[in-house]
């Protein structure tokens, strides 16, 4: 072999290494297991109505993950009349102990905003959930750069919970779209564990576009691979799992 036939094959071969690398880190454990990014904004989305309590299933379970508590839930009262009460046996079922949440309810959309940027900045808190409906033309460029930089100095994750909204620009660190997926029963067709199809809708300064099927489990307070796809890989790697692949989270255009 040549000199420069040697150093091509060896660049291949730090090359091939490099992307398993990089796909080992893209799993979803990594991303998920022990929550997201602290101190930051990330955003949680459930483009359609119907699927608002599946997102907010997700932040609850991404707040136990990341054993971030205590949580402060902030919702207005059009959300309060639209989805109804926070279900409080639900979210023991989740695993959240309820002397860990504080659930406040203002009068609308920009008292949200402005107790948002209060609580992001009280560093007592470990979690914000800020739940909001519809447009909310308030969230923007400008109030999410607020919310973002008010995060990095408390140390308090912010997870905006996003129903029946279409993205926008915004400042947050990662964007994630989140619709149910079907649970696995258990022995005597007992319920399964919550499931959720997962899409990384954006994400600053790396790639996005990954999704995933997970599942909640409980007793570990962590996601696991849901059984269709059999392992911590994209859904697409898997035969079984193409068969009968997670809903789209975006709405065809």
């Amino acid at each position: 072999m040549t000199d420069s036939a040697a150093l091509i094959a060896h660049l291949r071969q730090l090359a091939n290494a490099s992307s398993h690398e990089a796909a080992e880190a893209e799993a979803p454990d990594a991303w998920l297991a022990d929550g997201l990014a602290k101190g930051q904004l990330h955003e949680i989305f459930a483009v359609d109505d119907a699927d608002g309590a599946c997102a907010a299933g997700f932040a609850v379970a991404l707040t136990l993950a990341a054993r971030g508590t205590p949580l402060l839930w902030l919702r207005n009262q059009d959300t309060e009349r639209a989805a109804g009460r926070l279900h409080g046996p639900g979210l023991i079922e989740m695993g959240l102990n309820p002397a860990a949440l504080v659930l406040a309810v203002v009068e609308d959309d920009a008292a949200l905003l402005r107790a948002a940027a209060d609580a992001a900045r009280c560093p007592g808190l470990a979690t914000l959930i800020v739940e909001g409906r519809g447009r909310m033309p308030g969230y923007d460029l400008t109030a999410t750069r607020r919310l973002m930089l008010a995060a990095e100095v408390s140390g308090v994750t912010i997870l905006a919970l996003r129903v029946d909204a279409e993205p926008s620009p915004t400042a947050a660190a990662t964007r994630w779209g989140v619709t149910p997926a079907l649970s696995a029963r258990l022995e005597a067709d007992a319920p399964g564990a919550p499931a959720f199809d997962v899409e990384l809708l954006r994400r600053r300064r790396g790639p996005a576009g990954t999704r995933w099927r997970v599942e909640w489990n409980r007793d570990t307070q962590s996601f696991d691979p849901a059984p269709l796809s059999g392992a911590s890989l994209p859904l697409g790697v898997d035969r079984a799992a193409a068969r009968m692949p997670p809903a789209p989270v975006r709405r065809p255009r």
